[in-house]
């Protein structure tokens, strides 16, 4: 069993496509089919289920590839402690966007006036590269989580935005049901803010009117400044991008909020420039 036969697979297994995986890792697809096969007669077993074209990982190809993931992430943790022990530089960091993305460029600017040697990759889409894979992930979630392997950076109130020529742009607050009927902008379902906002609607008894739907807050938010429907504004991330064509709206009922976290895989090992990262970070979102 060879290193890159686990590399190939683990590939495979994420998407659970093969053509998918072929271009991901510039290898042709037989060369990536007769790999597999080669691994799964070592091992006595398929790893995969298999409906004409398509693959599916089984039980035995599951329980593989969470050993082999983690495997996997343990050596490259190793490759990165040795690179500090010799002193290693330019460092780079991978970073998953999932939250507060109006504020990455100055956080990213800040840190670089004072380590110019950190590179960073940046992730925005889950699917195409999984959180798990990154060495930080910034995202956000409504309730308050203490553990291991994440730090709460800032909780932020959420209003209501709506245009300044709407009737409700003459109020200071509101209950959420007041606006059960009026048309919403949202970000997509797939979208930390979206989950957030879907709860404090369902706590408010109603569905919202979602008129559209956007995988870009800068679109949610011209959308807004169109005069084209309401939507759910967070009060730190977002507000220094809004402008003045936009009302903000307190929301008395429910208490609508957000808490926005750094957070690493479990066992990380961390790098002088993830440590580096973490506390600029914390102290970044710390005075804002």
């Amino acid at each position: 069993m060879e290193l890159q036969q686990l590399k190939y697979f683990e590939t495979i297994a994420r998407y659970e496509n093969i053509t998918k995986a072929s271009k991901l890792l510039l290898v042709s697809q037989p060369s990536l089919s007769r790999t597999l096969k080669q691994l799964e007669n070592e091992l006595g077993v398929n790893l995969f289920d298999r409906y004409g074209r398509n693959i599916k990982l089984n039980r035995y190809g599951r329980a593989f590839f969470r050993k082999v993931h983690s495997a996997l992430n343990s050596i490259e943790d190793g490759k990165k402690e040795i690179d500090d022990m010799k002193g290693k530089e330019p460092q780079n960091i991978k970073l998953m966007i999932s939250s507060a993305s109006g504020l990455i460029p100055d956080l990213l600017s800040s840190f670089r006036e004072i380590h110019p040697n950190v590179r960073f990759s940046l992730f925005q889409n889950k699917n195409e590269y999984g959180s798990d894979d990154c060495d930080f992930s910034i995202l956000s979630l409504y309730s308050y989580v203490l553990n291991k392997s994440s730090i709460p950076l800032r909780t932020e109130e959420i209003y209501l935005g709506v245009p300044n020529n709407h009737p409700l742009a003459r109020k200071k607050s509101l209950n959420l049901i007041e606006v059960e009927k009026e048309p919403f902008i949202s970000l997509k379902p797939n979208k930390d803010l979206r989950r957030i906002t879907d709860i404090f609607c369902e706590y408010s008894g109603f569905k919202p009117n979602i008129v559209f739907e956007s995988d870009e807050p800068s679109m949610v938010r011209g959308l807004i400044k169109a005069g084209l429907g309401i939507a759910f504004v967070p009060s730190i991330s977002w507000t220094k991008l809004i402008g003045p064509s936009i009302s903000l709206l307190h929301i008395d009922i429910p208490k609508c909020k957000r808490t926005i976290y750094l957070s690493w895989k479990e066992e990380k090992y961390f790098t002088k420039a993830d440590k580096l990262f973490k506390s600029f970070t914390q102290k970044y979102f710390g005075n804002l």
